[in-house]
């Protein structure tokens, strides 16, 4: 997450300080409706900078995907920005609009303004001030829609399914704020170096909304396949599906995951691919657990010769480091990437020792014979953990069983607040933080 981290902080720090060599949060002389004036300027820059950036993150370009590290974490880049962009809009909309309702309420008295200077504005500052109440207008109904379509989207209750075409809402509610800011920011700053950077994410923001509300993301890395196989593990709730690409499939490595989708009327799912790339075997296996009402209808619909869309691969969770020996820890259907992994070592074995940690409350015979058999043939320690059986997997039993831990890398997969713990007791214990890896697969 250092990469999304100094982007989210960096852009900030950035629309921050170049703000500040613009305009004062401490103008003279101060007083609210003063300060005000300036606050909803700066509010305004910073809401629209990381909503434009979440836009941008939102077409999930294969570039930043790189550079941040894998499309989870640009997806946790895009919730951090989404709920700064919330907060942010409130305090704005309440400084615009509470102010007035206070002043009504009798909590304030406005100010009587004095004479302004005659001036002539130019050609488009001119255009912009004949604008200036719609823009208001547009502004606020845009507001109420964002906010309302961001609260829905960090609701874990509300279906995925609404959600993916609710959250697409925000693409126009994006295109309306636009205007608004475009039309009310400060028209000195545009001559400046605040009103460049704002120039630059707004053009950005502006062509990834399109982009998106024209059902362009992810078209260029979808192929078209079908399913060739499914087994079904009804104590595990589990089901595994074998998809062969028609064509255009570009390959993947070991634990990257792809978008699926197998009915017209739904949006494409995240899963973790379960196999490893094999050009003479095209096909690909994926492992989904019944966790939500998608996945919980796929338990029952897949079938062999179901035409299906793959789009991807995604993800940086590659296994790619100099360390000598490996942990891996899958939670629960955290174990796909380790699967695909322990596939690929199966056809190029690795140098590494590696030992693999599978904590599950839910056991099928043939499932687990599987995974055993997978973990032999890659010469992979395997180490099980049933809940109710045994005791909760800690970092103190790994510290145990492991030997030479504290020069290991550590890559997990699964509920992220287990991950998150584990993280801080190893490093608690002297192991590396930068030697942790975890798959944050999350994708609201």
């Amino acid at each position: 997450m250092k990469s999304a981290t100094r982007l989210y902080l960096g852009l900030l720090l950035a629309i921050t300080l170049l703000w500040l060599l613009a305009d004062s949060l401490l103008p003279e002389p101060f007083s609210y409706f003063s300060f005000r004036a300036v606050f909803i300027q700066y509010s305004g820059a910073i809401a629209m900078a990381v909503m434009s950036l979440a836009m941008v993150l939102a077409v999930r370009s294969s570039w930043l995907e790189a550079r941040l590290n894998g499309l989870d974490k640009m997806y946790r880049l895009h919730k951090w920005l989404g709920i700064t962009a919330l907060v942010t809009a409130v305090l704005h909309w309440w400084f615009a609009q509470g102010t007035k309702w206070m002043v009504g309420w009798g909590w304030l008295e406005r100010p009587q303004r004095g004479a302004r200077p005659e001036q002539t504005p130019g050609l488009i500052e001119g255009a912009f001030n004949s604008v200036r109440e719609l823009a208001e207008q547009v502004g606020e109904w845009a507001f109420y829609g964002a906010a309302l379509l961001m609260v829905l989207a960090l609701i874990k209750r509300f279906p995925y399914h609404w959600f993916k075409k609710t959250h697409t809402l925000i693409a126009v509610a994006y295109l309306a704020l636009v205007f608004h800011a475009v039309v009310l920011i400060k028209f000195e700053y545009w001559s400046q170096p605040i009103g460049w950077l704002l120039a630059l994410l707004i053009l950005a923001g502006t062509l990834s909304a399109v982009w998106i509300l024209a059902g362009r993301v992810g078209k260029r890395r979808t192929v078209a396949g079908h399913i060739d196989s499914v087994i079904r593990y009804p104590d595990m709730k589990t089901i595994e599906t074998r998809i062969c690409p028609d064509h255009g499939w570009p390959g993947h490595r070991a634990g990257q995951f792809a978008f699926l989708k197998s009915r017209a009327d739904e949006a494409p799912h995240p899963f973790t691919i379960a196999s490893a790339w094999n050009p003479a075997d095209p096909c690909l296996v994926f492992i989904s657990k019944a966790l939500g009402d998608h996945t919980v209808q796929m338990m029952d619909y897949l079938e062999p010769g179901l035409p299906v869309s793959v789009e991807g691969p995604y993800g940086c969770f590659n296994f790619e480091d100099d360390r000598p020996r490996q942990i891996w820890i899958g939670a629960g259907i955290g174990i796909t990437p380790f699967i695909a992994r322990m596939k690929q070592l199966q056809q190029l074995p690795g140098k590494q020792s590696i030992d693999l940690y599978h904590t599950t409350a839910d056991v099928d015979e043939q499932a687990l014979d599987k995974l055993i058999s997978d973990a032999r043939d890659a010469c992979v320690e395997l180490h099980l953990v049933l809940s109710g059986q045994d005791k909760r997997l800690t970092a103190q039993q790994i510290m145990e069983e492991v030997p030479e831990w504290q020069q290991a890398s550590v890559w997990f997969c699964g509920p992220a607040a287990f991950g998150q713990q584990l993280n801080r007791e190893l490093t608690a214990a002297g192991m590396n933080a930068g030697r942790f890896h975890q798959e944050m697969f999350a994708m609201r």
